[in-house]
């Protein structure tokens, strides 16, 4: 449970407040690559951070993020002709480029140079891994590049989508860095079904956790018993700010591990709304399938059709997430289609942002509590001067893993051994495996 000010102020994020300026010493996803496909292509509206933003890409290729509203006299730049190296407002013709400069009045006498005085606030951009990344802090602090295994990925080896989720940053990552809830959210109640994943068929358990904070958030593990006296241990990432990885190797066949990785960013459109970025990974030499990425896109909501132009879901609030209450009777726990929909669902479901004061957590709780110290005591640290956890390149090789291990077999052995091997061994990994 955090206090009413606490919840104030880890949630709110737009310019000026503590959580925000925090933010904005990170990369940010902003849009997806896809999303401006050629030099010249139509700009694009984004909502970042409590900041309207249109974003562009010139005639070099090169992306602009800019305040949607010209400093003129506030037309939307959304409107903008992209044309010649710079984004021009159809209202007067004021035209800017993708670092802010005005480049012409057409309004103005020949050899004024009043466009030498004007400048609209534009963003630095990267473009990285199929996403557009923004930096939005103050100069001379910018981190070094995002850089994470998918991020590196071939394209025909990874998914990047995004999806608007209708609530608060914070509870949208509070329900992917809670491990516990796959056993009754994401549950299927006949095992004959074939898509289950065959961890969500066990029923009751009681798992443990144990937290272990890094120099870029922490490092979370789920220790399951099994009956055969082993156990099953998943190792989770949390990276600052808003970064979870984890695991998806373990394949139906409860044998073999397949390559895949996974993982969400859960970036602030304003206190109210939020774009979770998908990425899901196939790490080795082998592409993706085209059965392997319709797959993973049905299972999680986002097959063609679920989600609009503005990648809001179909399946959303006003429609109570289609829940199907026949369906979660005979088939599944929750009655709703598509993982990531169910967790949206639930987490939507609490209101934009919720009352932590009337919060009653339990024992595996221990990830989300461990979060919000972090974040809380990253807040006091920055008041201070001092740098947030996760500027450095310490995270640029994390992967979120899962065994089956002897009951002696502690978390940090199994960690320490694959960091050790770097990746899956070839004779473990069955790529050829379908469905993954």
């Amino acid at each position: 449970m955090l206090s009413h000010l606490e919840n104030e102020t880890l949630t709110r994020t737009g310019p000026g407040t503590p959580m925000g300026e925090t933010m904005r010493r990170y990369w940010i996803p902003a849009l997806l690559s896809a999303e401006l496909p050629e030099p010249d292509s139509a700009p694009i509206r984004v909502q970042l951070m409590g900041e309207k933003l249109v974003a562009f890409r010139d005639t070099t290729g090169r992306v602009g993020l800019l305040d949607e509203f010209c400093p003129h006299r506030q037309a939307s730049m959304f409107l903008g002709r992209n044309e010649e190296c710079g984004l021009r407002c159809v209202y007067h013709g004021w035209k800017f480029n993708v670092d802010g400069d005005c480049l012409d009045m057409m309004n103005e006498p020949e050899g004024s140079d009043f466009h030498t005085k004007v400048r609209i606030t534009a963003y630095p951009t990267l473009d990285q891994g199929g996403v557009i990344w923004a930096y939005m802090g103050p100069e001379g602090k910018k981190p070094p590049p995002p850089h994470f295994e998918w991020t590196s990925l071939r394209p025909d080896q990874r998914i990047v989508t995004r999806t608007w989720q209708e609530c608060n940053w914070l509870q949208a990552l509070e329900g992917g860095i809670d491990s516990m809830h796959a056993s009754a959210l994401h549950t299927l109640l006949k095992p004959d079904v074939g898509e289950a994943r065959w961890e969500l068929l066990t029923g009751r358990t009681v798992l443990k956790e144990e937290i272990e904070p890094t120099d870029y958030g922490h490092v979370y593990s789920s220790i399951r018993p099994l009956d055969d006296g082993r156990n099953w241990i998943k190792i989770y990432h949390y990276v600052m700010p808003f970064h979870t990885f984890f695991p998806f190797e373990i394949s139906g066949d409860r044998k073999t591990h397949r390559p895949i990785i996974n993982g969400h960013m859960f970036v602030p459109m304003d206190d109210q709304n939020t774009m979770v970025y998908n990425w899901i990974g196939k790490h080795g030499v082998e592409s993706l399938t085209n059965d392997q990425r319709e797959y993973m896109e049905r299972i999680r909501g986002r097959a063609p059709g679920e989600v609009d132009r503005n990648h809001r879901k179909r399946r959303n609030k006003d429609v109570d997430w289609l829940i199907d209450r026949e369906v979660q009777k005979t088939k599944s726990y929750s009655g709703i289609e598509g993982i990531n929909t169910q967790d949206h669902a639930v987490q939507e479901s609490m209101g934009p942002i919720i009352d932590r004061t009337r919060e009653n957590l339990g024992t595996t709780d221990k990830a989300v509590i461990a979060t919000r110290r972090i974040l809380l005591r990253v807040l006091k640290e920055l008041e201070q001067g001092l740098d947030p956890p996760g500027l450095g390149t310490s995270y640029y090789h994390l992967r979120a893993i899962e065994r089956f291990v002897n009951s002696g077999t502690t978390w940090r052995n199994m960690l320490e051994d694959f960091v050790k091997s770097t990746a899956v061994s070839e004779h473990e990994q069955d790529v050829d495996a379908a469905p993954v």
